[in-house]
């Protein structure tokens, strides 16, 4: 029987071992592979969950498994270009008193005014709430300052609750701005308006104020403090106790604006959750600004800037 030769064995034992180390590296350079592509896919679904959370599609709100008390912000200006616009609030509301699981809503407020508009759309929205949901109680809870276009927005509540330092009122209307005639004769200019309608520069700042167009002004402003009053006037109902000064546009503090029918009783929204509305876990339901909707107003924003301007009037703001 023939034999393989003692060369021919030792080649043969070399070109094994040298296939399975070659095999070994290969499978190798397979498993470091596959785990990289393991951890470039777990870093790329970290990112992509990060992203996520940024733009808004995650983690709007807390959730609660039991009954709670549904909260609500309204902080700061009152305007549509503002986080205390009307749509942010208003969608808050909704939200809240759509959760099967809300036992009371608390709107906590702090802001010195704003847009009567943006106002107006909210108390409206409040009052509809409270009539579809009648079992659900809304309160508002002010905290530094509830005045005019704020207090406007807290008339429509069931109870207002305050702190006995808040500031409370400010029911009136103001139109404000700056007249620069005097100053462009005495720098030597001239200013060159030129429209189609009389009325077309309407309290323009560099032109003298007529006294028609005064008068006009003085008879909007006068119509929508009316308005206001109305307002105050039917959601506080008897409570109110009208004095000569109450819609002057005078500011009150705590305690006092509870004496005058302007705000019910003393207490925060931890209070109100426990002690009112008898729900302690409270959830937030205010709609928070994510990344996309901060580009979406920057691009918009800078959009606008080039837009042709057809005239615009001072600002008009509920004080």
């Amino acid at each position: 029987m023939a034999e393989l030769e003692p060369s021919e064995s030792a080649t043969s034992w070399e070109r094994r071992t040298i296939e399975k180390v070659a095999l070994a590296a290969i499978a190798e350079q397979r498993r470091t592979r596959h785990w990289g592509i393991f951890f470039k896919l777990l870093l790329f679904i970290y990112l992509f969950a990060l992203l996520f959370i940024g733009i808004g599609w995650f983690g709007k709100k807390e959730i609660m498994a039991g009954k709670h008390t549904a909260l609500v912000d309204l902080n700061g200006v009152i305007s549509a270009s503002t986080a205390a616009s009307a749509e942010n609030v208003m969608a808050g509301l909704q939200d809240a008193f759509k959760d099967k699981r809300t036992q009371g809503v608390i709107l906590r407020i702090n802001s010195p005014g704003g847009s009567p508009v943006q106002a107006g759309y909210i108390n409206d929205e409040m009052r509809r709430l409270r009539a579809k949901y009648p079992d659900i109680p809304l309160y508002a809870v002010v905290e530094d300052i509830c005045a005019s276009g704020g207090y406007y927005v807290a008339a429509a509540a069931d109870r207002i609750y305050i702190d006995k330092a808040s500031i409370i009122g400010s029911i009136g209307v103001l139109m404000d701005g700056f007249g620069f005639t005097g100053t462009l004769e005495k720098l030597g200019i001239e200013r060159r308006l030129l429209a189609a309608g009389d009325n077309k520069g309407f309290l323009d700042p560099f032109s003298p104020l007529p006294e028609s167009q005064k008068q006009h002004a003085e008879q909007m402003l006068g119509q929508i403090h009316q308005q206001f009053i109305g307002v105050v006037r039917q959601g506080r109902g008897e409570r109110l106790k009208e004095t000569p000064d109450m819609f002057s546009g005078l500011l009150w503090v705590g305690q006092k604006s509870i004496e005058m029918g302007l705000a019910d009783a003393l207490g925060s929204v931890e209070y109100v959750a426990r002690e009112v509305i008898q729900a302690e876990d409270i959830v937030d339901f205010t709609p928070r600004e994510n990344i996309a909707e901060r580009l979406a107003k920057k691009f918009g924003a800078g959009m606008a800037e080039g837009l042709t301007r057809f005239g615009a009037t001072q600002g008009m703001t509920v004080r």
